[in-house]
């Protein structure tokens, strides 16, 4: 079992710090899952979330176990890459498809044909928590 009572005082704040900020990004992305609009603009607050957010939990988990010398970092290391590759390659696949979708839609007359890009609706453009818009 790893002792936290090992482990300096400037490394328990710096991975404390990085942890707090981590967990506020991932929470943010999520936030903004919520509140924007449409989906092109849901997409890209998890995506910086995910990747901010899971880089800065590694980069706290490094530390505290590179200070504490208990095992390598590798784990960490494969994490980081997997996160940094998959999540922006998956944003960009749905993205595509979604504007595939759009435009087949439109050229065929299909749902995405009424003009909702320039609505006042708020509730419908920017979710059900900014109807303070009106």
């Amino acid at each position: 079992m790893i002792v936290a009572e090992e482990l300096p005082t400037w490394a328990s704040l710096l991975v404390s710090m990085l942890l707090l900020l981590g967990t506020s990004l991932s929470l943010m992305g999520s936030l903004g899952l919520l509140r924007l609009g449409n989906f092109y603009q849901r997409v890209h607050a998890p995506t910086l979330g995910a990747t901010l957010g899971a880089g800065c939990v590694l980069f706290a988990s490094m530390i505290f176990f590179s200070v504490l010398q208990t095992r390598p970092i590798v784990h960490e290391v494969l994490i980081s890459v997997f996160v940094t590759v998959t999540t922006p390659v998956t944003l960009m696949v749905l993205v595509r498809a979604a504007a595939h979708r759009d435009r087949s839609e439109r050229d065929s007359g299909g749902p995405a044909s009424s003009d909702d890009s320039n609505s006042l609706d708020t509730t419908r453009r920017f979710g059900p928590f900014r109807s303070d818009f009106n």
